[in-house]
C-alpha cells in the first residue's frame, strides 16, 4: 500500500452489518443461514480490513434490542456465536487479531462468557486489528455504564467532562471509528455507538451482509476519502490538516 492511499484510510471502521435475515429470505431459506453466512462475510472483511492497514473494526453483532426477537431465531445465534469462535479462532489469531468483545455480558450464558474470555485471552498479544465484537451492546446503555462507572470512581460533578467520560466508555482504548457503515439498506444507526460517532463519516449500502466484500468495503473507503473532514472547523488555505473554528 502505498504511503498516500495509507494515509487515506480510515483508522478504525464500525459496521452494522444488516441484511442477513433478508438475504437467507430470497433464497428461501430460515433466516438462521443468513447469519451464519454473515459470519463468513465477516472473516472476508477482516482479512480485507488487514489488507488495507485498518488498525480497528467494530462489528454490531447482537444488540441489546435483539432480545425481541423471536426465541428460536436468538437462540439460533447463541449457538452460532459459539461456533464461530471454535472454527475461527485459530484462524483469526493466526491473522494477528485481537479479539475484544464490547457489551452487557450479564444476560447471557456462562458458556458463552466463557467462549468470549477464551478468544480475548488467546488473541491478547496480536496487533494486526483490534476486532471489537458488540454484542448484547447499545449505544444508550454504554453511556449509561460510563456515567456509573465515574459515579463509582468518586469522579465529581466539576471534574465531569467529555474527555472524563470517555475514559469510561466501553471502547475507551480505541479511537472514535472515521468511518460508519450499515449495509442493507436502511438509513439509521440504531443506537450503535452512540457517543463515539460525533464526528465519523457515515455510508449506508443497500448491499445485504452476506454479499458484503472487498469491493463494497473500497467503496466505503473512497467515499470516506471524498469528504472533507472538518470536526467543527474550517479548511486553513494551503495548509494541510489544518482547522480552525468556523
Amino acid at each position: 500500500m502505498s504511503a498516500e492511499k495509507k494515509a487515506g484510510v480510515p483508522r478504525h471502521v464500525a459496521i452494522v452489518m444488516d441484511g442477513n435475515g433478508r438475504w437467507a429470505k430470497k433464497r428461501f431459506l430460515p433466516r438462521f443461514f443468513g447469519h451464519k453466512q454473515g459470519v463468513d462475510a465477516l472473516v472476508r472483511v477482516v482479512q480485507a480490513c488487514i489488507d488495507r492497514e485498518i488498525e480497528y473494526l467494530t462489528v454490531f453483532a447482537f444488540s441489546s434490542e435483539n432480545w425481541k426477537r423471536p426465541s428460536d431465531e436468538v437462540s439460533g445465534l447463541m449457538g452460532l456465536v459459539l461456533a464461530a469462535v471454535s472454527r475461527y479462532l485459530a484462524r483469526m489469531g493466526a491473522m494477528g487479531v485481537r479479539i475484544r468483545i464490547v457489551g452487557d455480558r450479564e444476560a447471557v450464558s456462562d458458556k458463552l462468557r466463557a467462549a468470549w474470555a477464551e478468544a480475548e485471552t488467546t488473541t491478547a498479544h496480536n496487533s494486526k486489528l483490534t476486532l471489537n465484537v458488540a454484542f448484547n451492546y447499545g449505544g444508550r446503555w454504554d453511556i449509561v455504564q460510563a456515567c456509573r462507572q465515574a459515579i463509582e470512581a468518586g469522579v465529581s460533578a466539576q471534574e465531569l467532562t467529555e474527555a472524563k467520560l470517555s475514559e469510561f466508555m466501553a471502547m475507551s482504548y480505541a479511537p472514535d471509528p472515521d468511518l460508519f457503515i450499515r449495509t442493507g439498506g436502511e438509513l439509521r444507526i440504531s443506537n450503535f455507538m452512540l457517543w463515539q460517532t460525533a464526528y465519523t463519516e457515515f455510508v449506508f449500502s443497500d448491499c445485504l451482509w452476506p454479499e458484503f466484500g472487498e469491493a463494497q468495503l473500497d467503496e466505503a473507503i473512497a467515499a470516506f476519502q471524498a469528504r472533507d473532514r472538518r470536526f467543527g472547523g474550517v479548511n486553513v488555505p494551503g495548509v494541510a490538516g489544518v482547522t480552525q473554528e468556523a
